[in-house]
């Protein structure tokens, strides 16, 4: 699907990626990746993916379809640090994702715990981010606290929002 987009002159001097994500409400690296392979052009030409608006401009962005990402359950390996019948505590690796998402559909933190809970996760964020109360960036390695029930959940992330782990 084929985007137009009119710059203003209020855009004047914002990046290209930062604006098409905006806009578009996808991702910098979504749109950095439509510049990278040239599906977007600005007054019909290809550009850098630094270039800056001036204002004025038209821009069309070939937007991939869109798929519903669901999370099932991979054999990944992953490391427990602790468990019991409320939580995990689970030692993510540098470069695994955390939940699946575009771009990221499979291979992620969920899909290995939903192979390990068997399913029995906290359900209050949805299917796709079952147990999870915080997440840290993909390529950071470190600790995550998961849940696995409901009510563990709601404890955690009010311990997480206060600073005060029991």
């Amino acid at each position: 699907m084929t985007m137009i987009l009119h710059t203003l002159p209020s855009d004047k001097a914002k990046r290209i990626d930062s604006y098409l994500s905006e806009k578009l409400s996808i991702s910098r690296s979504l749109a950095q990746e439509l510049i990278a392979t040239l599906r977007v052009k600005v007054n019909g030409c290809n550009i850098a993916k630094n270039y800056l608006i001036k204002g004025g401009e038209v821009i069309e962005a070939e937007l991939p379809e869109l798929r519903a990402i669901e999370a099932l359950p991979q054999d990944i390996p992953v490391e427990i640090i602790y468990e019991d019948d409320s939580l995990l505590v689970v030692n993510k690796p540098q470069g695994m994702v955390v939940h699946p998402a575009a771009g990221n559909p499979d291979g992620t933190l969920v899909n290995a715990l939903l192979f390990h809970c068997a399913g029995r996760l906290s359900t209050i964020n949805g299917k796709i981010r079952p147990g999870i109360v915080h997440r840290i960036d993909k390529n950071t390695a470190g600790l995550l606290i998961v849940a696995k029930t409901d009510d563990a959940h709601i404890s955690l992330a009010k311990q997480i929002s206060t600073h005060s782990f029991e």
